[in-house]
């Protein structure tokens, strides 16, 4: 059943990515740094293995896409919080899937870090879709803020392009081997959850 379902997917996707290519890419990651729980490991692996297989894209291009797409997401984002302010979102917030308590976790996130902040977000799960909101709120350098989102959104997708490609060398894992796939997800859950204690959880708990 499992097997079926994830062989189901991928057909769908690599069907999708040879219609769409590039601009499907920018458009899953655009909305992957919004308020869409679309999490980008569910999109740049598949598509930089397939383009490292198929030939008619390429990986770094994958990775750019992604990049873009990201720092689009990320733009409006900013754009919308700097518009809206911040009494409105707390009021408003939870209807998009903004709550005012993660409001207020991304404004804590990025009073300490900065605008470094703003590059390993791109890493981090929550915070990453979440940093431009208080990015916008504080008025953060546009500039500055672009920047540093193309950086970490770039080097975030060539790191789940690498997986990807290493996760499709693994023979095991496509034929739909439940055991395999369950070591690539844990030891990715593993790798954000540290990232997540150490930027985010164990800051906050000290302030506290």
């Amino acid at each position: 059943m499992l097997k079926d379902l994830i062989a189901a997917i991928i057909a769908w996707y690599a069907h999708a990515l040879e219609q769409g290519g590039y601009w499907l890419v920018g458009l899953m990651m655009a909305l992957e740094s919004t308020v869409f729980p679309l999490p980008s490991e569910l999109v740049i692996p598949p598509a930089a293995y397939l383009a490292s297989t198929s030939g008619r894209y390429s990986v770094a291009g994958i990775v750019a896409a992604g990049a873009v797409g990201s720092w689009l997401g990320a733009s409006l984002m900013y754009l919308a919080a700097r518009q809206l302010g911040r009494p409105l979102l707390l009021r408003y917030g939870r209807y998009a899937l903004l709550p005012a308590a993660k409001i207020e976790a991304a404004e804590r996130f990025a009073r300490r870090y900065g605008t470094l902040g703003v590059f390993v977000a791109r890493f981090l799960p929550v915070i990453r879709h979440l940093v431009g909101i208080p990015a916008g709120l504080v008025r953060l350098d546009y500039l500055r803020y672009s920047i540093m989102t193309l950086a970490g959104s770039a080097l975030w997708c060539a790191v789940l392009a690498f997986v990807g490609i290493s996760a499709g060398r693994d023979e095991a894992l496509m034929h739909g081997s439940l055991h395999r796939l369950m070591l690539w997800v844990f030891a990715a859950l593993a790798a954000l959850c540290v990232l997540y204690y150490l930027f985010v959880h164990r800051p906050t708990a000290r302030r506290d």
